[in-house]
């Protein structure tokens, strides 16, 4: 009698730890399909990759990343002038050292007033068009780049080894812990059996 006690609880837990096992290994095996007995079996993420790249693909365009968002990340005041201090870092380059080398008989006759003039000038036009300038680049990555379509084909191309491993890299303390829990349950389960057959008796 009392071995049940301790016999039904501890295959209970072994049949609950090895069922939720082949559970998760069947999230991604058999990776192509297999026939047995008539019927085909294939992993889950196998067999459903194009439909899960599909809403991954529009869960992040829609709701994570969108084209406003990189937007705001790209157009703000800080990259503005970031910009602003790279150009008038390249003017000075230029006019104080290439100039010279390209156009000897103009830098001769420019002055340093005239220079400081010109770099000062074509700065403000910076200023004036750069707006404009980031607002059609915008646009045209906008026009050009559909982040949905983008996501959904790197997940689909991504092959099954390594699907496995980039779902095993994220979620395996959570698929060892449906594993361990499947034990608990099978061993609480195997416990009420041994109990129920100890009354009865």
């Amino acid at each position: 009698m009392w071995l049940n006690f301790v016999l039904l609880p501890v295959v209970g837990a072994l049949l609950g730890w090895f069922t939720n096992f082949i559970a998760v290994k069947m999230l991604f095996h058999p990776k192509e399909p297999k026939k047995f007995l008539g019927i085909t079996f294939q992993g889950i993420f196998p067999k459903r990759q194009e439909q899960i790249a599909l809403k991954i693909g529009k869960v992040v365009s829609d709701e994570l990343l969108s084209i406003d968002d990189i937007k705001q990340r790209v157009v703000t005041k800080q990259s503005m002038d970031k910009i602003y201090e790279t150009v008038e870092v390249k003017m000075d380059h230029f006019l104080e050292d290439k100039m010279p080398q390209r156009f000897p008989l103009v830098s001769m006759f420019a002055t340093k007033k005239l220079k400081l003039e010109i770099r000062d000038e074509m700065l403000n036009e910076v200023r004036l068009q750069l707006p404009d300038m980031m607002d059609q680049y915008i646009q045209h990555f906008e026009d050009n780049i559909d982040i949905e379509e983008m996501i959904t084909e790197k997940f689909s191309e991504l092959s099954t080894d390594r699907l496995e491993q980039v779902m095993n890299d994220i979620l395996s303390k959570e698929f060892k812990f449906i594993e361990i829990l499947g034990g608990v349950i099978g061993f609480i389960v195997g416990l009420s059996q041994a109990t129920i057959l100890y009354f009865l008796q």
